[in-house]
């Protein structure tokens, strides 16, 4: 086996998959202090909408067309959305306080999510 950092795939390399990927610890880290009663609720849906987001970049990269990368990207941006909402569902119930190292990451993810996609579509033109 060789250095895996020589090996890396192209979304490796992408900042927005690393920060997504950085994003998804967090909330495995936050969503661990929620209530033993949200195990198949609340936890189940903000873990499966993070690991969404960078499986999502991945995958839009690995396709062989811009249009299929751009819907993916878009599908990420929504599961990112869909985890700031859940945020919000938990701290609105007590059961996380604001963390803004998760906010602030939500928001680094969301506009580079943007970036790319504007990049891409500009592409386009």
């Amino acid at each position: 086996m060789g250095n895996r950092e020589s090996f890396k795939r192209p979304h490796e390399r992408l900042d927005v998959w690393q920060d997504a990927m950085r994003l998804v610890e967090l909330i495995y880290l936050v969503s661990s202090r929620f209530p033993p009663d949200e195990r198949f609720g609340l936890i189940s849906q903000i873990r499966r909408a993070a690991t969404s987001i960078p499986s999502n970049i991945a995958e839009g990269a690995a396709r062989r067309s811009r249009q299929e990368y751009l819907r993916f990207l878009s599908i990420a941006r929504g599961s990112l959305s869909e985890v700031d909402t859940q945020l919000q569902i938990a701290s609105r119930l007590g059961m996380v306080e604001a963390a803004s190292e998760v906010d602030d990451l939500i928001d680094r993810v969301f506009a580079r999510i943007t970036a790319l996609i504007n990049t891409l579509e500009s592409a386009d033109a």
